[in-house]
């Protein structure tokens, strides 16, 4: 008896960390929610989900692939932005590799963004190389679909017109994926197996030097389906940014042309990156987590004024760190949070008119 109430209240507290750590927003035309290590799962209105699961691939060699069921921990928790800055919705979480400890030593951070009324969500995938050497990676998808809630019998298609692909079965939904930020080299698919995911076979798949046009599930098990762009460098240190527009659909008509809104609205969304000197320098805080204080570093591209507050889960305001004029360059302050309880907090820099923020946990 007591080895099964051990057992239950394992249970319990492994599905309240679970529960804690997963987000979801509805834009009123599909929901989208972001699980514990990063997998989206797309719903229809009605509650009918229609993607199993799609999470990030970093591969550097056959047997060195970032993966979400071998590899992922997480780093900052999975949660709900309160106060967006881009997007009407927001979900934020990072992971890297530290429950395998195996290369790729990388750290992803992960943006869903959503907007009132809209069937889609732009994801933005920051992978940074904690290696000490320069990376050559492979960055991909790995997508399992779900439609109308059933697996199998589905046909996936590569519209090569609009570099979209298409997932759909008979007159169901339909769902489509495009790689926004770059052109893909690579897509598979194949038929779900147990045991599919390992490092060497994830290699092969994303370096396949082509676009399968189409293929159409014979069993109950459903496709699986690999994507990569080119590889490419990343040093030491720095961060590599990749996006992908999801989308559904009551037909193919439908989904592309919501694939279509979300290619203006990531146009949109870079170009005010772009823009913005603050959003593609230096701006981070190290150790993170942290038990008591860490280290804020941010680069000013010219002098101007600085305010750099933090704020709890719910927008309220916490600290001010910086509120005064500083010339351009590189700055490091420290935050000493003993007189705050554990927590994901929030960073926010003003400079001038820009505004960045960032994310931050308290492990008390």
């Amino acid at each position: 008896m007591k080895k099964l109430l051990l057992f239950l209240v394992a249970f319990m507290l492994l599905f309240a960390v679970d529960s804690y750590s997963q987000a979801s927003f509805s834009t009123g035309a599909m929901d989208v929610t972001v699980g514990t290590y990063g997998k989206i799962q797309l719903f229809t209105p009605d509650g009918i989900q229609q993607l199993y699961r799609t999470t990030i691939l970093v591969g550097t060699s056959s047997t060195a692939v970032f993966d979400h069921e071998n590899d992922a921990e997480v780093v900052d928790p999975t949660v709900l932005v309160t106060f967006p800055l881009s997007s009407n919705f927001e979900i934020y979480g990072a992971y890297d590799n530290a429950y395998s400890g195996l290369p790729p030593a990388v750290l992803v951070k992960e943006n869903a963004y959503g907007w009132t009324n809209a069937a889609y969500t732009i994801v933005k995938y920051s992978i940074k190389n904690n290696e000490t050497a320069a990376i050559n990676a492979s960055v991909g998808l790995e997508t399992i679909p779900y439609l109308n809630e059933e697996y199998g019998y589905d046909t996936v298609t590569y519209n090569s017109t609009e570099g979209v692909i298409r997932f759909h079965r008979g007159l169901q939904e339909n769902m489509g994926i495009k790689l926004l930020s770059s052109s893909l080299s690579s897509l598979y698919s194949f038929e779900w197996y147990d045991g599919y995911q390992v490092d060497t076979d994830f290699w092969n798949w994303m370096n396949m030097a082509s676009l399968q046009p189409q293929y159409i599930s014979a069993t109950v098990d459903g496709p699986v389906s690999i994507t990569s762009q080119s590889a490419v460098s990343i040093a030491p240190g720095q961060t590599f940014y990749v996006f992908y527009a999801l989308a559904l659909g009551a037909n193919e008509q439908t989904m592309l042309a919501n694939i279509a809104s979300a290619k203006q609205k990531y146009e949109l969304l870079t170009t005010s990156v772009k823009e913005n000197p603050l959003a593609v320098n230096d701006f981070n805080n190290y150790p993170n987590p942290f038990k008591s204080s860490t280290t804020i570093s941010y680069q000013l591209p010219a002098a101007g004024f600085v305010s750099l507050k933090v704020y709890d889960a719910l927008g309220n305001e916490k600290a001010t760190i910086v509120n005064s004029k500083q010339s351009g360059g590189s700055y490091t302050v420290d935050f000493n949070a003993k007189d705050l309880s554990s927590g994901v907090y929030s960073y926010r820099l003003r400079f001038n008119d820009q505004v960045i923020s960032n994310k931050m946990l308290l492990v008390k």
